[in-house]
């Protein structure tokens, strides 16, 4: 039986699926530097070349020119038009990556081939040989040829002042360097390559032709004085003209040639997330994570390790939210204008990336917002699911023993803003690798965000909220995270449903809190966001941290370094959460040899808190057999679980009965080794973490 015959559409859609094969070659090679940009370049142009002339072909098919009926035809064409228009795209931007600095007058490739301009200067010096045979004059022609090449290679130039690039791209020249132009512009600046081999910027004003410097006049300059008078207003005129060209270039060398830089710069800044997205392997709503961005660029600020530490107040003399009663000895309780608790139960529909991406990491990642500004931490929660429905992530999955903090889905906010919008922003997101390249990125699946007040400022009722998850930035209004969304019809009562169940969405649950639960949050920070779980180990921390600095110090002006190993590495766990998970682990396991009258012994419980850190915690934080924490890396993941698990394993069996905090007995133990000291595992810098 013969093959069935493949219809035009069809051929073009295998087009577009081999050119895409290409383009993500290119990107590959390009990334990691392989080859020539000039072979790159050429690759970008043939590609280029091909995508137009298959969209071209594309857009002239027609529904009657397939062999037998297709299905959504209109659908699919306009689809594969969208692919190729994406490609076009990437392919312009790798195009203007790839081109040296600076705008060309010529168009085509990115640099003029020296065999050809030398072949264009020959014919011009042919002419001249002609234009003087014509004269009759033959001595002239052999002085002619005497003459060095040099003087008369239009892109051999000497430097006649010292310039220092004064941005990216620019080439620093001494006077009298000889340099190769490469490429005249029309703005003036040249692109020009040195003895050394280096290339970049140089002003046209800052050159003269020829190969050496002529202090004086030599001979052949002698004969300048036979000339005549008009010959002379002719090279004034033309000085002048060269004034004020060199004024016209000085005063657009600003402008031109900064915002190429800026251009330059942005074309060249091209991560995984946009060569996806032009290539149209993720759905049109998905952006590259806003809050993973202020998480990695910003340092500790969006962190809880830096909410849990001390605020100063305006004078900066005293603490703005840390106090202690001076009846019972304890923090005294803080009232904030929100506080609330909520759980995540689950999203629905939510876009998968495309082929070719394998995703590391489905979560949430969750802070306070009112529209314009974080104003808290940014806090992280990992969703499973299910390749069974990989369209719906669930937080906090039932499993034996203690649920991870980083699976945690019951959560705690507070909150002192006086903003009327304030809310909290849910960001879903996604940590891919490219299989192609090994390239990892994050990527933003959509947002949600939930008003803590009604209109009237009160506040939102405790239930089960279904949010719409909206694509985009959390700065970006009315978009859908898949474009099909927008196509569905909605005038009928069943089109209507059919888009509700379609629509993604984040559904959690408002709660009310018990007393207990309302009096350990009442002596947290002002400001936070995290898990329920650690609330008591947040509220002992903060009891040490009231103890030090407010009655252990010599005077409330005093701002030594304190010895306290406790307060100065505490802060890490919150950002370790296998770390805080081991704490945890290794609390309740002496809570359980704790009778009833020293749990309620506030004193006691203090001690024996320092105690199971100093003996547990404290010595993983500095082993070296453990690796450093890595977001999403499940290789990493594993050996620092199989490093803790063993090393709180092992110290079960020791007794924390010691007067002196850890046990002595434990950093002797030479089964656990300790890497090299450093004075700030023991201190703890007040002006340094106080905020």
């Amino acid at each position: 039986m013969p093959p069935k015959r493949k219809g035009p559409l069809q051929l073009v859609q295998r087009e577009v699926v081999e050119i895409q094969k290409q383009v993500d070659s290119l990107v590959k090679d390009v990334q990691s530097q392989v080859g020539s940009n000039e072979d790159a370049f050429k690759r970008c142009q043939e590609l280029l070349t091909s995508t137009e002339k298959t969209l071209k072909t594309l857009k002239k098919l027609t529904k009657a020119d397939e062999l037998a009926p297709v299905g959504n035809y209109d659908q699919r064409k306009q689809e594969e038009e969208r692919r190729l228009q994406n490609i076009s795209e990437l392919l312009n931007t790798l195009s203007l990556k790839l081109s040296p600095p600076g705008p060309s007058t010529a168009g085509g490739n990115f640099s003029e081939d020296y065999s050809e301009d030398d072949d264009d200067d020959t014919g011009d010096d042919e002419d001249s040989d002609e234009d003087v045979d014509n004269d009759g004059s033959n001595e002239e022609t052999e002085s002619r040829a005497v003459k060095p090449p040099l003087q008369s290679n239009s892109h051999i130039y000497i430097v006649l002042s010292h310039f220092k690039g004064e941005q990216e791209g620019d080439l620093s020249v001494q006077r009298g360097d000889v340099l190769r132009i490469i490429r005249k512009t029309a703005d003036g600046w040249w692109l020009a390559q040195d003895a050394k081999g280096n290339r970049g910027l140089v002003p046209k004003t800052y050159l003269k032709i020829g190969s050496t410097i002529d202090d004086g006049y030599d001979d052949e300059d002698d004969d300048v004085d036979s000339e005549t008078d008009d010959s002379d207003d002719e090279n004034e005129e033309k000085e002048s003209e060269e004034v004020e060209e060199e004024d016209q270039y000085a005063a657009s060398r600003s402008a031109s040639h900064s915002n190429w830089s800026i251009v330059r710069k942005a074309l060249t800044e091209i991560d995984a997330t946009d060569v996806l997205s032009a290539m149209g392997a993720i759905p049109s709503g998905f952006r590259p994570s806003t809050l993973t961005k202020l998480l990695v660029e910003e340092g500790v600020t969006y962190r809880a390790s830096h909410y849990i530490q001390p605020e100063l107040s305006q004078s900066q003399l005293s603490f703005k939210d840390l106090f202690l009663n001076p009846d019972t000895g304890k923090v005294r309780a803080r009232q904030v204008r929100t506080c609330v608790c909520f759980t995540l139960w689950s999203c629905r529909m939510i876009p998968t990336p495309g082929v070719g991406v394998q995703v590391l990491s489905r979560h949430l990642r969750l802070c306070a917002f009112d529209g314009i500004q974080v104003l808290s931490n940014i806090h992280t929660v990992r969703a499973t699911y299910s390749s069974k429905s990989p369209k719906k992530w669930s937080f906090s999955p039932r499993m034996t023993g203690i649920l991870p903090t980083l699976l945690d889905g019951d959560c705690f906010l507070r909150c002192d803003s006086v903003s009327p919008n304030l809310g909290i922003l849910f960001e879903l997101g996604v940590t891919f690798i490219r299989n192609s390249t090994g390239e990892r990125g994050d990527l933003s699946c959509g947002w949600a965000f939930l008003k803590l007040t009604d209109d009237t400022g009160n506040p939102v009722p405790n239930r089960t909220h279904e949010l719409l998850v909206n694509g985009g930035t959390p700065y970006e209004r009315d978009v859908a995270v898949e474009a099909s969304l927008t196509k569905i019809s909605s005038t009928g009562v069943f089109q209507q449903i059919r888009k509700a169940r379609c629509q993604p969405k984040l559904i959690i649950k408002l709660k009310s809190m018990n007393s207990r639960t309302r009096a350990e949050l009442s002596l947290l920070p002002d400001t936070l966001l995290h898990c329920q779980s650690c609330i008591h180990l947040l509220v002992l921390h903060r009891q040490l941290l009231a103890d030090t600095l407010l009655m252990e110090r010599p005077t409330m002006q005093n701002a030594d370094l304190i010895c306290s190993p406790i307060l100065s590495t505490f802060p890490v766990l919150l950002d370790q959460p296998d770390l805080l998970d081991a704490l945890r682990i290794a609390w309740l396991h002496g809570l359980t040899r704790m009778r009833r009258a020293q749990k309620r012994d506030l004193t006691y419980l203090k001690q024996d808190f320092v105690k199971v850190y100093m003996s547990s915690v404290y010595i993983l934080l500095y082993s070296p057999l453990l690796p450093c924490y890595e977001w999403a890396d499940a290789s990493s993941e594993e050996q620092r679980a199989r490093v803790i698990y063993n090393i709180l394993d092992s110290l079960k069996h020791i007794q924390y009965t010691t007067d002196q905090p850890g046990g002595p007995e434990v950093f002797f133990d030479p089964m656990h080794s300790h890497l090299a000291f450093d004075v700030t595992e023991l201190t703890f810098d007040l002006l340094s973490v106080a905020h």
